[in-house]
């Protein structure tokens, strides 16, 4: 049993998903363990990850729109206001979703469905820099 640990940066550029499945899948390439299992986290409270549809943008738009709709900002909403009115619904946002993704590895590849991706969540307003870990485990 072989294991492989990896940090990967994404930077998000305000609310949304960002893809970021070519990344994972490149850094899978270079390791040499062809079966087993990759953990995905993701090391923040107010960002999350997705495994979705990666072909019409409008679902990524409606996902989107629907965590919107969920978890709204608004002063006076939530108790926990000090980091700012988005802060409370990104804490929401990221406890209806997931931080950890296990993904199985065969023959060196993601076994993702054919129209799915590996999204980061970005539930905060400004521009962020997050550490997503990458664990590989198998043979």
């Amino acid at each position: 049993m072989r294991q492989a640990l990896h940090r990967l940066h994404v930077a998000t550029q305000g609310k949304g998903l960002v893809d970021i499945t070519e990344p994972i899948r490149a850094w899978l390439g270079t390791q040499p363990i062809a079966a087993g299992l990759l953990t995905v986290f993701c090391r923040h409270t107010s960002a999350s990850l997705l495994i979705q549809e990666n072909a019409d943008p409008d679902v990524r738009r409606d996902i989107e729109a629907f965590f919107e709709a969920l978890a709204p900002e608004g002063r006076g909403r939530y108790a926990h206001e000090i980091e700012g009115p988005d802060d409370m619904p990104a804490h929401i946002r990221a406890a209806l979703t997931q931080t950890q993704l296990s993904v199985p590895v065969e023959s060196g590849r993601m076994l993702l469905g054919a129209w799915q991706g590996i999204y980061l969540f970005e539930h905060r307003r400004a521009p962020h820099r997050r550490e997503i870990v990458l664990h590989l485990i198998g043979e």
